[in-house]
């Protein structure tokens, strides 16, 4: 008899923990745990009140926010290649208010040069565009990319487009603002513009779509410039989106199923008990 009674424990446990767990993964949970704690997948961009530090890289709203570390290598591929490069990785931060975006990064850099600068570079429209440019490669049509660039020299953000290589270029319509903030061997690099606009340029970023993002840096004092430089392939980019009160309602209705079915198995498993 104890022996049944500690296997009926056992078997409610399971129950619980598996039917919990349903209950969190609808509701949503898991997925995005998941994808924070990978440590370089998605940056979610956090949905908070008031404005953005659009051009404050070390406003105190940083502080709030967690870092996905992003691995960086040098550009090999395509020549003017180079092989060694300061920056190993570069961390990412960013933060909107259903209006405007920011996003932040992060990286160790020995030197304050003047030839110092950061970049980030998104998809544009629906066709799949290489990391490098939106060159064409094989199976890959290639697509117009939109990159925005920081350059220490001036602490100016330009906002571009390219398809391919030698087709970049400024955009007739600068809709980026940006500012880096050189501190004990350590750059930080704010970007910022609003979520949506009419540029059919641009980027765009409709909050909870995932949207492609790389990065890419280079340093001065190691005579990084153009193709030369310090990269990432795509990852993710996500803005958070609002609340909706629904999710509450369906894991509710969710854990009460759940426990109806709790309530099912143990007494059938209580019957099986007062047979036996």
């Amino acid at each position: 008899m104890r022996m049944k009674s500690s296997n009926q424990r056992g078997r409610q446990t399971i129950v619980f923990l598996v039917t919990l767990g349903l209950s969190f993964f609808i509701g949503g949970y898991p997925v995005m745990s998941f994808a924070q704690e990978s440590g370089g997948v998605v940056v979610f961009s956090k949905l908070i009140k008031g404005d953005v530090p659009g051009t404050d890289p070390m406003s105190a709203v940083w502080d709030t926010v967690p870092a996905v570390e992003f691995p960086m290598s040098a550009q090999v591929h395509w020549d003017p290649r180079i092989f060694t490069v300061t920056v190993r990785s570069v961390q990412v931060k960013s933060v909107h208010n259903g209006k405007q975006m920011a996003v932040l990064l992060i990286y160790k850099d020995p030197t304050n040069n003047p030839g110092d600068g950061a970049a980030l570079e998104f998809m544009v429209g629906d066709k799949k565009a290489h990391f490098a440019h939106g060159q064409t490669m094989v199976q890959v049509e290639g697509g117009p990319v939109n990159i925005w660039y920081w350059k220490n020299a001036d602490q100016s953000v330009n906002d571009m487009t390219a398809k391919g290589f030698g087709t970049l270029t400024s955009q007739p319509q600068q809709d980026v603002k940006g500012k880096g903030s050189w501190e004990n061997g350590e750059w930080r690099v704010v970007f910022s513009r609003s979520l949506t606009n009419n540029d059919p340029q641009d980027a765009q970023f409709p909050v909870g779509v995932f949207q492609n993002i790389a990065f890419a840096v280079w340093d001065g004092s190691n005579n990084e410039k153009g193709a030369q430089k310090a990269v990432t392939s795509w990852w993710y980019f996500r803005p958070e989106p609002h609340a909706d009160p629904m999710i509450y309602l369906y894991t509710g209705a969710v854990v009460l199923l759940v426990g109806l079915v709790e309530l099912v198995v143990v007494r059938k498993l209580r019957r099986k008990d007062r047979a036996a």
